[in-house]
């Protein structure tokens, strides 16, 4: 801790990101007594506001999203926070972010903004001129499409090392990816039969209850593929399907993800999509954007190991029940000994997210006649993570730990992969369907 950066700018530190999971990520360090001290932070925002009111809405999302964290931790937070009126466009008032931050050393810059802010704020951070050691963070989506990653990793690269940039997804922080890692590689019972000869199918789901909630000012623009599979979901999959790596330090565990990417190939006319009836009407929404709130895509992965398995993508919003979770699907066995009974039903490895569960379906024989067998379920609630997953982020970010940052070469294959599903979309060769709010979701074309 003692290397940390004791500075962060946080910019975009009046919107959502930071009042739902930043501050209340810096709460939770304090809490387990990881933040140096002294700690500034200086948030930047558009809007005309006070020390004093700022902090004021800082302490009502410590008050809503901070619970585990005490009243002491809690004030330090407080105490670390001061508020700075800034033009994200401006060079000039970037550099004066950097001026009036407290302290000496190098810095964490956090980008918590919109893609379309993202190089205004790297070139103003550049002309400012950090000091030595100082790292930037980049909040997802990473750019638009492929050719805006493209274009935003020349423009980091122009201005900064690769080292010093961490594009985060915080499902790479939580406790569950951490798990699939376990299972996998700490397991000689899983990984001779992962692979195609025994795994039918692969589903990764995160489905949720809840609808906009108050966000349609990104959301509409962004929609269930970008906002979910683009980026979470398809870091699952790598983590599911790549080949076991030398470590997982840096570049050995990029590699891999990496790796595995550019053996991705959509079908986008098995994909879906479709948006819950009345989303058109809901207070910010835009209905000629054509956004959809429910995404399901299938993907191919060109590999020896994974050759004719489809994994399957899907997410969506106001649905019947909340459900998130990595299904592996396995093949029926070859031969059924038990002469012409129902066959069992295959075996179906099952890691759920939040709470993190790991269920193992297996065929047994039950009590009644000897030849029978009837599914049962061996499952176990897997132990809750120490750290909320945004307070990870930060605390890879302030090491400087690249392991679950995404790489540069990463981010461009993440779109790549997406580009001729949005392709097929845009030009309306795929159908928008409706479903109902609390539904299963859409019946599939």
């Amino acid at each position: 801790m003692s290397d940390w950066p004791a500075r962060l700018i946080l910019f975009g530190g009046t919107g959502d990101l930071a009042a739902r999971s930043l501050y209340p990520a810096l709460a939770a360090l304090a809490e387990d007594g990881r933040l140096p001290d002294p700690f500034h932070v200086l948030a930047s925002g558009s809007r005309e506001q006070t020390d004093e009111e700022f902090r004021e809405r800082v302490q009502e999302s410590l008050d809503e999203h901070a619970d585990d964290a005490g009243d002491d931790a809690r004030r330090r937070v407080l105490d670390a926070v001061r508020y700075h009126q800034a033009d994200i466009s401006s060079a000039d008032d970037i550099a004066a972010l950097v001026e009036s931050l407290p302290g000496e050393g190098p810095l964490l810059a956090y980008l918590a903004l919109p893609p379309s802010m993202f190089a205004d704020a790297i070139r103003g951070l550049h002309d400012a001129g950090l000091p030595d050691g100082s790292r930037l963070v980049i909040e997802k989506p990473f750019g638009v499409d492929l050719e805006s990653a493209r274009d935003l990793n020349a423009l980091i690269h122009e201005r900064f090392d690769e080292s010093q940039v961490f594009r985060v997804d915080h499902f790479l922080a939580k406790q569950t990816v951490h798990n699939v890692l376990g299972l996998r590689f700490a397991n000689r019972l899983f990984e001779p039969v992962w692979s195609n000869q025994h795994i039918e199918r692969v589903e990764i789901t995160f489905d949720e209850t809840l609808a906009l909630e108050g966000r349609a000012g990104y959301y509409d623009g962004t929609g269930a593929l970008v906002d979910m599979l683009q980026n979470h979901l398809l870091q699952l999959l790598c983590l599911v399907a790549m080949d076991p790596p030398s470590s997982l330090e840096g570049d050995d565990l990029r590699d891999r993800k990496v790796s595995v990417l550019r053996s991705v190939r959509a079908v986008p006319e098995e994909s879906v999509r479709a948006r819950y009836e009345g989303y058109a009407d809901e207070e910010g929404v835009d209905p000629a954007l054509g956004t959809e709130t429910f995404a399901s895509i299938t993907l191919r992965i060109d590999s020896w190991r994974w050759a004719g398995v489809p994994f399957v993508l899907r997410s969506g919003k106001a649905l019947g029940e909340d459900r998130r979770e990595i299904a592996v699907h396995f093949k029926p066995v070859p031969h059924l000994a038990f002469g012409e009974r129902t066959p069992p039903d295959p075996n179906v490895v099952r890691l759920q997210l939040g709470p993190d569960r790991l269920s193992v379906g297996l065929s047994m024989n039950g009590d009644g006649e000897l030849f029978d067998v009837s599914p049962i379920e061996l499952d176990t609630d897997l132990r809750e993570p120490d750290l909320p997953a945004y307070a990870n982020v930060l605390v890879h970010a302030f090491e400087g730990n690249p392991t679950f940052s995404i790489r540069d070469d990463e981010a461009e294959e993440a779109w790549r992969v997406v580009e001729p599903i949005i392709t097929a979309w845009r030009a309306d060769e795929i159908p928008m369907l409706e479903y109902e709010v609390g539904s299963a979701g859409p019946a599939r074309r």
